[in-house]
This record gives C-alpha cells, structure tokens and sequence, in this order.
C-alpha cells in the first residue's frame, strides 16, 4: 500500500466515478483503475460495487477511507513540520558545554537566537571539557562549546573554530598576604597554595599551559585542593583558601564588590617587567562527517556575527 494508491483511492471515494477522479488528479482513468484493483487485490476485499455506470463504496471501502484520511492528514502534518523547520519555524538544537562557558557565556547567546528563532527547542547540557568533546565526537551534541584543549583521538572527528575568549584572572580574598597588591612577580606564584579545578576542566589545561609556558612546572606549586567546578573553586578562594586561577566572566561581580582580588603577574627577569596574561579561547565544536541542520548553521552563524561585533 502506497501514499499514491491511497490519495487515488481517496479521490474515487470522494467522486463515485473513477474517469472524474482520473481527471482531478491529472492522471490516466487506466491508472486509476489500476490502482483500485491492486489494492483489491492485495488485501482480498471489494472497495467497491461496481453497478452498471455507477459504483458505491463498501463496508471496506469506507474503513479504509476513514484511515487513509487520517494516514494522509498525519502525511501533509510531517511534511508542513519539515517545511517549518527548515524555515527555522521548529526544530531543536542540542548543545553541550563546558561549565563556565555554560553558565557565564552561553545564556546571553541562547536568549538572542530564541529572540530570532523563538520555535527552535535549545536542549543545553553542561560538563566539563573533556565530557562535552566526547559528547560531540558521539552525536550526543550537535554543537559543542568549551576552553581547553581537544584530546588528539578526537582531533580528526571534531572541527573546531573560535567564537570568543574570556581572560584567566588570578585571584584571592580578603585574608591573603597579596589582598591590595596588583602586582605580584612570578616567582611569588611558589609562596601560596592553589584551588585548582580537575585536570579535565578547560580552564585548568589553559593555567598549565600557561605556567609551563612560564618557565613553571604545575606540580611544583602548593596544590591544597582539586574541585570540580570553578563555582566552588570561588567560593573557597572567597572564603580565604589560597589563590586560583578563574576567568574573568565568573568574578566580575565578586571583583567589583571587593570580595576577591585579582593581581598582575609579572616576569622580572625580562625588560620592562612584562605583564603576562592568560587568555583562553571559547571553541565552537561540530562533527567533520555528521549532517548539519540549518539549526546549527544559524546558531553558528550568530555566534561568528556576535563575535565580529565583539572584535
């Protein structure tokens, strides 16, 4: 049984005259006939009485009008819903961040494009770095959106772009020694403990980094305590544990209020006492092979223009 005997069957059912339904449907009477008869056949049943000129729908016929009717309604429904969605009327996007991105870049960015696509559905998981590259390499994501490095394994399934960066800013509260400095000389970095994020957290893998490009060996600082989102990782530097490392969108407010302190890290032993900064990038990831909807083309394409506005 096909979609096409069925809207012929339809037609006939509706005229009673199988040259007038030919005729609507900009077909051949032959075909018509042809159609009817195969799906008498195939099932075993008389759709219709055929009495002299004239035919009349029977008991099967009309069963199989009221369920054809609706296969069809169903038919026109999911074909208006694919039409829509690739208007950009409906759909969904599944996105996968990292934390920080998640809580402190991303909203701004979803509430735009619901604003320009208020139908499409943004289904939003967070994780740290490493869990959303491998959700994205797997199609659990479509678009994956995380600081840090990519795991070589997964470099030749996922194409990565920029979109936007955040600056790493080092940080303290109230009862530590450098509270009030803005300067504090590299080699100070060995004088305090550290909060530190897990090592599969983006921000964590841009410090390193960092340091190593330093000329500073990560495991030689006083390490005290590993957590598992920078959120705790604020709040225990807030409270007066140590220094760490945090990007500059998590403390505007606390830096602002005074409840932590960032200070300048400064390299002495170059001319003109350089200022070093960490800078970490906001990278857009999408699977090289898997089909890309429209969806995530006008999310990608938002983010590059927001990002141009930014530059």
């Amino acid at each position: 049984m096909t979609l096409e005997q069925l809207r012929i069957f339809l037609a006939v059912a509706e005229m009673l005259h199988f040259t007038r339904a030919a005729e609507t449907l900009y077909i051949t009477q032959p075909a018509v006939s042809a159609a009817i008869q195969s799906l008498e056949t195939e099932y075993g049943v008389r759709l219709f009485h055929r009495i002299g000129r004239h035919i009349e729908i029977t008991d099967a016929g009309k069963l199989l009008q009221r369920e054809a009717q609706k296969i069809l309604d169903h038919v026109e429904l999911t074909k208006r819903g694919l039409k829509e969605l690739n208007n950009l009327q409906r759909g969904e996007l599944k996105i996968g961040a990292s934390l920080t991105v998640g809580n402190y870049w991303l909203p701004e960015k979803i509430s735009q494009f619901k604003q320009l696509y208020p139908g499409i559905f943004i289904n939003c998981k967070l994780g740290n770095a490493e869990e959303i590259c491998e959700g994205t390499a797997v199609g659990i994501y479509d678009l994956g959106l995380v600081t840090g490095d990519i795991k070589p394994s997964l470099q030749q399934s996922l194409e990565k772009a920029e979109i936007g960066r955040d600056r790493l800013q080092i940080v303290i509260g109230k009862s530590h020694p450098w509270y009030g400095r803005n300067e504090v000389y590299l080699e100070e970095l060995f004088n305090t403990s550290w909060v530190m994020r897990e090592s599969g957290s983006g921000a964590q893998q841009i410090f390193h980094h960092a340091l190593q490009s330093w000329g500073i060996e990560p495991s030689n600082l006083d390490v005290v305590l590993n957590l598992t989102t920078s959120e705790m990782v604020k709040s225990v530097v807030e409270s007066g544990v140590g220094a760490a490392a945090i990007p500059e969108s998590m403390v505007k407010k606390e830096l602002q209020l005074g409840t932590l302190h960032a200070v300048q890290i400064i390299n002495r032993q170059k001319k003109c006492h350089n200022k070093l900064e960490i800078i970490q990038p906001v990278w857009k990831l999408k699977h090289r092979q898997r089909f890309h909807t429209r969806v995530m083309s006008a999310f990608e394409d938002m983010l590059i223009q927001e990002d141009m506005q930014v530059a």
